[in-house]
């Protein structure tokens, strides 16, 4: 009986503390913590100082790698852009659907996208590789 009851004590435990990690149980409620890919770099911290440092590198890259399509801008072409894309399970970016302004604006969008470097670790939920879903709006404007 000693037995049986300590087995129970110890697996009522390791449940507790597993999902204490990645989630928690309310009410019979189950819900899981989604955890956002890591951007090279930022490694260190909190997952909190993480994804601030993941949104940050995205802001950074988006800036430092746009580049107004030459002859859109001669034609006086504006319009916002949207991007969704994921991170898949590789840490790597899946361009889902490209939507508003031009075709070339688009392009341009799409292309500043695609160069996002793959990032050090995927996405995770419940401790296990995932895709992580973001949508970026791009706004041209010529300011003529």
């Amino acid at each position: 009986m000693k037995n049986l009851l300590f087995a129970f004590f110890i697996l009522s435990t390791t449940t507790f503390f597993a999902q204490e990690e990645w989630g928690n149980v309310v009410a019979n409620e189950v819900t899981l913590k989604e955890i956002a890919p890591i951007w090279p770099g930022c490694e260190k911290g909190s997952t909190a100082e993480r994804e601030k440092c993941f949104d940050e590198k995205l802001t950074s890259h988006i800036i430092k790698n746009f580049k107004y399509p030459p002859t859109a801008y001669k034609k006086n072409e504006q319009g916002k852009v949207i991007v969704e894309f994921t991170i898949n399970e590789k840490g790597l970016v899946d361009i889902k659907k490209v939507s508003g302004g031009t075709k070339e604006l688009q392009e341009e969008a799409k292309r500043n996208i695609m160069t996002i470097p793959k990032m050090s670790k995927p996405g995770m939920l419940g401790g296990k590789p995932r895709a992580i879903n973001y949508t970026v709006p791009f706004n041209f404007k010529t300011g003529k």
